[in-house]
């Protein structure tokens, strides 16, 4: 596997022979895990060549604090994606991906606003800065992203329909512990105590999705079947939501396709997960 230490690697990486077929794009911040190797290994099994670009962004961060803090283990992830069957790994600096410094960021539409856009101010604004400049770089044909995180998915899709050039944005299943917890960075911040209660989030969604598959519809009930869960087992939840899935805001009828979201903190770490409901 090829490690490309900026801008002008990658250009030439490109050019050459080695990216001339179907070339799939994984774009990480690094600290791989498990559910970044599936999304890998699942490229490399649809694509002629793979590019995963490893690029801790800081327009994500609401605390400068957390950005120093965020792990930054390039030759362990770069050993791991080599296992995973990546092509190449892209590790640009800041001036790589923002040449000129502060850059103009991207604003969600309606979709991004709620949920995560409204406890996370800032957080897809940088997201869909950091993609669309990564995208615009690397020019893949497919771009895969895990459904984990299920809002930002959705922006990601809407940002590729803007491009200049047809690109698919693959949608991977989440990858869980056996008690159901996803897959996330995050999850090494929960102690011993805390990591039993993690399952929470994955209990509650499946409530509303056994809810919904019984005849439930009515987003009110659903929700407030979630955070029951939540109440019994004493977790700290932020939102637990029915979204329709073709504008990740609250449905307006039923109709379409939905989805339960939700985000809570367990300890001191913050958790999202979701579960697609079904059509109504």
């Amino acid at each position: 596997m090829l490690r490309l230490d900026g801008a002008a690697a990658l250009a030439g990486w490109r050019r050459g022979p080695a990216a001339a077929g179907r070339v799939g794009f994984v774009p990480t911040m690094g600290a791989l895990h498990a559910g970044h190797g599936a999304l890998v290994e699942r490229a490399a099994a649809e694509c002629d060549a793979v590019l995963v670009s490893v690029f801790v962004n800081p327009l994500q961060f609401d605390e400068a604090s957390d950005f120093e803090r965020y792990p930054r283990v390039a030759d362990q992830d770069c050993r791991l994606l080599e296992g995973w069957g990546a092509s190449a790994a892209y590790l640009p600096a800041h001036r790589d991906v923002y040449p000129e410094g502060a850059p103009r960021q991207l604003e969600p539409g309606p979709g991004g606003r709620l949920y995560e856009g409204l406890h996370r101010p800032g957080h897809f604004a940088g997201m869909l800065t950091v993609v669309h400049r990564l995208f615009e770089q690397v020019r893949p044909q497919r771009a895969y992203f895990g459904q984990k995180d299920a809002q930002q998915l959705f922006l990601v899709r809407e940002l590729a329909r803007g491009l200049s050039w047809p690109l698919e944005v693959v949608a991977c299943d989440t990858v869980r512990e056996a008690d159901g917890l996803a897959l996330s960075s995050r999850n090494r911040h929960l102690s011993a105590d805390d990591r039993p209660q993690a399952a929470t989030l994955h209990r509650a969604l499946l409530q509303a999705q056994r809810d919904f598959a019984s005849g439930q519809r009515d987003p009110a009930a659903l929700e407030a079947a979630m955070r029951r869960v939540y109440a019994e087992a004493g977790v700290e939840v932020e939102y637990a939501a029915v979204v329709d899935d073709a504008t990740f805001l609250p449905p307006s009828a039923r109709s379409g396709r939905w989805r339960a979201v939700t985000a809570a903190r367990v300890g001191g770490t913050r958790l999202i997960d979701n579960l697609a409901l079904g059509a109504c």
